[in-house]
């Protein structure tokens, strides 16, 4: 039986994917729900599992609002705006083509959480289904809900006649929301990679370095003040400064985060994020608060009372007093509207710069690995958290060890403020989790 992640169902449409799913999931949530909010990103394989999933909604006598190929966030924020009891996204955002998937929203713009999450499943596995009677079944009716979420991102942002150039590498997805309210914001924008195609022929969904070359290059060869790049469902977002560097993403948490959360406040963030954002936010009295990796952790940590912001170096950033969902275009908007206070170069080049060190190990046993390691661990370190695989701070350095999770591998990750003391940090790992796999 298929398995829902922290990001819902995702894999191989024809696989993991089918109508046939889509259908079990709208029949599964139409149990308790009325009205649901339905949208897809541009993979052609979304329309027919959109279809089934609205089928199964229909015939559990739930009322549909067919928002059509539609950003994630648009899909997240709607849930409220049309006073339904869910929301649903089939999309794969960051993944290759030939995926694609299923996410749940709720009213708060939050994704479904692990309880939410686990009594779909459990009605998946035992084929709940509660059928509506022949003259009740559910309506659907169509919507394009881009404009508000437009209307709602100029007056969250709260600026106009920025008069900024903006590049804008849309990778083929569904974040034209941010060409539209950038430009009433008083941008002058350009296009890459903007007509929606599902195959992605631009470039790999992924907002990256290694797939945004060709943004960083016309931003650093034009006149554009900024580069901003979506992944195919504009839930993530990236930036390029305007001599065409592309931040990383943990110089980009740092700024936003800097931004948004004042002295006393804190900021949510995954495990594996830089000690710089911590060492930045630092300056101004604000603390972290360490989630596991996924957006829907960053999610509920950020609504707690206190949290100003959350983010993931990934690209997913959530501003709590507007959205539980992450919003690529509001990301969007919001760093123009930072840009054109201050350069965003200026803003990165505040951030400190520390090495971090990445790899991965392969074993077919990564449960009963990270299971030894866990033990092992907890044995020999004081300073250890375990919300999602193990990270131990060494006090001037700190290094991670969690399990892929959709991939045979355990990641390691060891950062320091001082190259030496990185890669000490990082063998010191690698021992750990070569000693796990004997």
């Amino acid at each position: 039986m298929t398995q829902f992640g922290t990001s819902g169902i995702r894999g191989p449409v024809g696989e993991t994917v089918t109508a046939d799913l889509a259908l079990s999931v709208g029949r599964a949530l139409g149990i308790d729900s009325e009205r649901v909010v339905v949208g897809r990103d541009p993979r052609e394989s979304g329309e027919y599992l959109q279809a089934a999933l609205a089928a199964g909604l229909r015939e559990s006598g739930a009322d549909v609002v067919d928002l059509g190929v539609a950003a994630t966030p648009t899909v997240g924020r709607a849930v409220a705006w049309e006073d339904a009891d869910a929301g649903v996204s089939v999309t794969a955002s960051h993944n290759p083509p030939q995926d694609n998937g299923i996410k749940l929203w709720q009213p708060s713009g939050q994704a479904f959480d692990a309880a939410l999450r686990a009594t779909i499943e459990e009605r998946l596995r035992d084929g709940a289904f509660d059928p509506a009677d022949w003259d009740a079944s559910g309506t659907v009716e169509s919507w394009d809900a881009g404009q508000r979420h437009v209307d709602a991102l100029v007056t969250e942002v709260g600026a106009s006649g920025l008069d900024s150039r903006v590049v804008v590498d849309l990778g083929n997805g569904a974040g034209r929301v941010s060409v539209e309210a950038l430009s009433e914001l008083g941008c002058a924008v350009e296009t890459l990679n903007g007509q929606p195609d599902g195959s992605f022929p631009g470039r790999p969904s992924e907002p990256k370095a290694a797939h945004c070359e060709s943004l960083s290059t016309l931003v650093a060869e034009s006149d554009a003040d900024l580069g901003i790049a979506h992944d195919g469902d504009a839930d993530r977002m990236r930036a390029v400064a305007a001599d065409g560097t592309f931040l990383s993403g943990d110089e980009l948490l740092a700024v936003f985060a800097r931004a948004a959360a004042s002295a006393g406040e804190r900021v949510a963030v995954p495990v594996d994020t830089s000690l710089a954002v911590a060492d930045h936010l630092a300056e101004t009295d604000v603390d972290v608060e360490y989630t596991p990796v996924g957006d829907v952790y960053v999610a509920e940590a950020a609504s707690e009372e206190g949290v100003a912001f959350g983010g993931e170096p990934s690209g997913a950033w959530i501003w709590p007093d507007r959205t539980l969902c992450p919003d690529g275009p509001l990301a969007a908007c919001t760093v123009a509207a930072l840009d054109a206070d201050r350069p965003l170069g200026e803003r990165a080049a505040d951030v400190p710069t520390y090495p971090i060190r990445r790899d991965s190990v392969e074993t077919d046993e990564k449960g009963a690995v990270m299971e030894r390691i866990r033990e092992r661990v907890t044995d020999e370190y004081d300073d250890v958290t375990t919300l999602d695989g193990v990270r131990v701070d060494l006090g001037d350095a700190w290094f991670l060890l969690r399990a892929s999770g959709t991939q045979p591998l355990v990641r390691i990750t060891a950062e320091a403020r001082d190259t030496d003391r990185a890669d000490a940090a990082f063998e010191e790992a690698r021992t750990v989790v070569d000693d796990a796999r004997r």
